[in-house]
């Protein structure tokens, strides 16, 4: 067996996901931001989630005057649509990649989302926490 296919072995077990950071941009003039949280969605897995981290320090760095409770409520309201449910509201019957798709629509609030990437990942809840740890902390 050559290597080309025991690589090609070993990634057939993962599967392709699909992740964007949740940015928190205080004065959209300035165009300064912050990174808060990522959105990771599988379709293979039927798997969307969003874990979330506000560094209030710096987001009062880069704005003093800086409504945190309301971007603790927004980054809140993205993790509740993600984990579906009745904490979904609207959202709630919409399956995984439907919900994903809405929270990646690009907006002009305060909580924005990145531009989308793509990996290989056998366990998606696992590669939230870890784009997490090494993006937003």
């Amino acid at each position: 067996m050559t290597e080309r296919h025991i690589v090609s072995s070993r990634v057939s077990d993962r599967e392709v996901f699909e992740y964007a950071l949740l940015r928190v941009v205080p004065r959209v003039e300035r165009g300064e931001c912050i990174n808060a949280g990522v959105l990771v969605y599988c379709r293979a897995k039927a798997y969307v989630g969003a874990r979330t981290h506000l560094d209030e320090a710096r987001l009062l760095a880069l704005d003093p005057e800086a409504n945190v409770a309301g971007v603790r409520a927004a980054l809140s309201a993205v993790e509740n649509v993600c984990a579906g449910g009745a904490s979904a509201g609207q959202a709630a019957g919409d399956d995984a990649g439907r919900r994903f798709r809405w929270l990646i629509a690009p907006r002009s609030t305060v909580v924005q989302p990145g531009p989308v990437h793509t990996g290989l990942t056998t366990d998606p809840a696992a590669e939230t926490e870890r784009l997490l740890d090494l993006l937003v902390r």
